[in-house]
């Protein structure tokens, strides 16, 4: 059964570490052009093991967007019009492309929208069920994956100054049954389009 097209329930995991920290930045040169689409990896074969079910549990994500090499600039010295930023993290590799919402290897994503002309700016988080679910593993993401890919891309050209964009996800390192390890790898593989 799936869950809002997401991940099958989880039902057989247990956690193999406390809650930790993975981080990948990536950078938005300025003079960017419009559409342009930047991505980093994030490494996880010191995590997944295929042989013993290991996975990663994404907990929850946060998008911190930054301006200057001071990474104190204001949004408007990095842009020069109405534009959005955004950011999405997925555990198989979407090129140079962003992934529909409904896409099931899409773990978050996120926005940053600028009003250049009236000096506003608002941001969006997707929600995902692991965010209000009890404190459990079967209400996280799973990962079976070996990578998670951070893709940003801007809807205008940056101007003068450098943009940063940095993923912190929260995460564990679980242990899952035989049959959900094998259930999530075959999901991940057949949403690789």
């Amino acid at each position: 059964m799936f869950i809002g097209g997401r991940q099958p329930q989880v039902t057989m995991a247990t956690s193999k570490t406390g809650s930790f920290y993975l981080t990948e930045t990536v950078t938005i040169p300025n003079a960017t052009a419009a559409g342009t689409i930047i991505q980093g990896v994030i490494d996880l074969g010191a995590y997944v093991n295929v042989a013993t079910s290991q996975a990663i549990a994404i907990e929850s994500v946060d998008f911190v967007y930054q301006v200057g090499t001071d990474f104190a600039g204001r949004m408007a010295g990095a842009v020069a019009s109405d534009t959005a930023l955004t950011a999405q993290l997925s555990d198989l590799n979407p090129g140079t492309a962003l992934l529909r919402a409904d896409n099931q290897s899409l773990v978050s994503s996120g926005q940053i929208n600028v009003d250049f002309t009236n000096n506003v700016l608002t941001s969006s988080s997707d929600f995902y069920p692991d965010n209000f679910g009890p404190a459990n593993l079967s209400e996280a993401f799973m990962v079976v994956n070996d990578s998670l890919y951070l893709a940003v891309s801007n809807g205008d050209a940056l101007t003068t100054d450098v943009m940063f964009v940095t993923a912190r996800i929260r995460c564990r390192v679980a242990k899952l049954s035989s049959k959900d390890w094998m259930a999530i790898a075959i999901q991940s593989t057949a949403s690789d389009n």
